[in-house]
């Protein structure tokens, strides 16, 4: 598995914790537990990165830890 950035978090307005990979557009997974949460986005990020290979589209270079200001 590639070793992209998680992001995980408690969101009170969909009372569920999100777990979201930045450097793949859309990329996220929701979970009663933060266990739940990471397990979906651990299985979206497969998904995410084989349908890219199936129609040629750019995978990015996994950077680490992102930074945001």
């Amino acid at each position: 598995m590639e070793r992209y950035e998680i992001i995980l978090y408690w969101s009170a307005e969909d009372a569920a914790f999100i777990a979201e990979v930045p450097e793949l557009p859309g990329c996220m997974a929701h979970g009663d537990t933060q266990e739940e949460a990471l397990a979906g986005v651990k299985e979206a990020m497969h998904l995410w990165l084989d349908t890219a290979r199936e129609f040629g589209d750019p995978i990015p270079d996994p950077r680490g830890r992102l930074m945001y200001a």
